[in-house]
């Protein structure tokens, strides 16, 4: 759990283990109100720590029908405060509350709908008695007998319960998902809850946590000494410049050319912590150690560790040359936090998943700054445009920690290094000449551990395969691929192949990623 912001109104959402509960979070702070998830193992303490206005039950795989079924503390329905079940959390309020839930009907999984039957303030504005709507469903058991106090207010062919309503004590649930874009009016109906119904204002913006995150940054600190390590990326430079404005000269940003970074990446990155913002900035060109110790290995996860491990043992190294450091700044973000104390019951040191270290040693006696752990990586942007970093650097494209090594599967050589670079660079000029840059989430090039055979005018080759991906993301858990036009496929396809030596072959990938598989590796 976060240390939650205090003097802002909040909502705690609990999470059963729905793959899309971020989204929730993210549609309460689109209304300007703070939201934090927590485990349902752990809400009950966390509901007294957050003392929120209202608690949302997110959605999830399990049955209430189970002899261990997850459940929300009991305490919450007995606390005045309003209550949101989704999904699961329907089906988990009424059987908590004393109605009855039950299997074995008919199953309703992706689009469907529902038949308004009463009105309530949930659908006010949005929503009219006796009309039917599109919405998402996911569901096997479903709500067979009321809870007292409720009224169903709604109703689908699989689900005859479909919303439920006690007006008095201000409970509402619906069995379908309100926070996926699926439900075109499900973040209308969010709305009304967190406004109408539990009656906040949302007073949460970027420019209140900008100086509340300063606050508590010189609060920790105090006349410590920190040390930023810097990936190119705009979460750590976002991090760094925050840091820098509450605390000064007391902060001291690494770089580590790791020999994996993009072309000119590292011109780019020295360019703008040196001379734009005028920060301690120590430039660490550590290729020749990183692609050494990589050398002959093709497993991701030991790639990750390799590198990981690395990073720190030049942290460590720098850290001693400018007299130690009494904190170890990162740009963990709340989807590396949420992925770190969800249903694993991960360490909260835990360095952030993008680089992937494994967590501090014990020798490094550090303390964590992470002054972005509260934020999405939309409002990571937003907040770096608060602090006045340019737009062309807090609009990049997410790029990981670990770099190219993870865009490289198999082995790792200079050669291939270099080939992907120059495939990367002619794909993303592309990109941006079409004015399709900020349109999209990430993209970015692939090179495969094949090669294939190929006719090159009169003569045969037999060279590596490059793929392309570029995907849209609202928070970079899930991702759709983005349906660029062949036409333009094709041009820098040819682009490629014409320019960079040692690829025959170009591919683009049209699949939808799950969570956490937006990367290639």
């Amino acid at each position: 759990m976060t240390t939650p912001p205090q003097s802002h109104d909040k909502i705690l959402i609990i999470d059963f283990g729905s793959q899309v509960t971020q989204l929730i979070a993210r549609r309460v702070r689109e209304e300007g109100v703070y939201s934090e998830i927590v485990p349902f193992q752990k809400a009950e303490e966390a509901f007294r720590a957050m003392n929120p206005k209202a608690v949302i039950l997110s959605g999830g795989p399990a049955s209430v029908l189970d002899a261990n079924a997850p459940l929300a503390p009991a305490s919450i329905y007995t606390a005045g405060v309003p209550v949101l079940g989704i999904c699961y959390g329907e089906q988990a309020m009424a059987h908590q509350l004393g109605g009855k839930v039950e299997g074995g009907h008919h199953r309703e999984f992706g689009r469907a709908e529902v038949t308004v039957t009463e009105d309530t303030p949930l659908f006010e504005g949005v929503w009219e008695k006796g009309q039917k709507y599109p919405v998402w469903m996911s569901h096997g058991d479903r709500v067979t007998k009321l809870p007292d106090g409720f009224r169903a207010v709604g109703t689908s062919p699989n689900a005859p319960i479909a919303m439920i309503a006690d007006e008095k004590r201000k409970f509402y649930a619906t069995q379908f998902h309100l926070e996926v874009v699926h439900t075109p009016h499900g973040a209308a109906l969010l709305r009304n809850f967190v406004r109408k119904i539990v009656g906040l204002k949302g007073d949460w913006t970027m420019r209140a946590f900008r100086q509340e995150a300063i606050e508590k940054i010189r609060k920790q600190v105090g006349k410590g000494k920190v040390i930023c390590g810097l990936s190119g990326g705009v979460d750590s430079a976002v991090a760094a410049v925050l840091i820098h404005e509450a605390i000064g000269e007391q902060l001291t940003c690494v770089f580590v050319d790791h020999g994996l970074l993009r072309m000119g990446e590292a011109e780019k990155v020295v360019a703008l912590f040196r001379g734009h913002y005028n920060i301690p900035l120590v430039h660490v060109e550590a290729g020749d150690i990183f692609l050494k110790e990589l050398h002959g290995v093709d497993d991701p996860e030991q790639k990750r560790k390799i590198i990981g491990r690395l990073f720190i043992e030049v942290f460590e190294r720098e850290a001693k040359k400018i007299g130690g450091a009494d904190f170890l700044a990162q740009g963990t973000l709340y989807p590396d936090v949420i992925e770190s104390v969800s249903f694993t019951g991960g360490p909260s040191v835990t360095i952030k998943s993008h680089h992937n270290v494994g967590g501090l040693p014990e020798r490094m006696n550090m303390q964590l700054v992470e002054p972005l752990r509260e934020l999405f990586k939309d409002e990571v942007r937003a907040l770096g445009r608060e602090l006045g970093l340019p737009d062309v650097f807090v609009g990049r494209h997410p790029f990981p920690g670990p770099g190219l090594a993870i865009r490289c599967p198999g082995a790792i050589t200079r050669e291939k290094l270099d080939i992907l670079r120059l495939a990367d660079e002619i794909y993303i000029e592309e990109i941006r000449r079409a004015g399709l840059y900020d349109d999209i989430w990430q993209a970015f090039a692939v090179i495969l551990p094949v090669k294939t055979v190929g006719v090159m005018g009169d003569g045969r080759t037999y060279e590596f395969v490059v793929g392309l991906r570029a995907v849209n993301s609202t928070d970079g858990m899930t991702a759709d691929f983005y349906p660029f036009e062949m036409k333009f496929i094709g041009h820098v396809a040819t682009r490629i192949i014409n320019e960079v030596k040692g690829v025959n072959r170009v591919v683009y990938d049209v699949t939808s990623k799950p969570p956490g598989t937006i990367e290639w590796e």
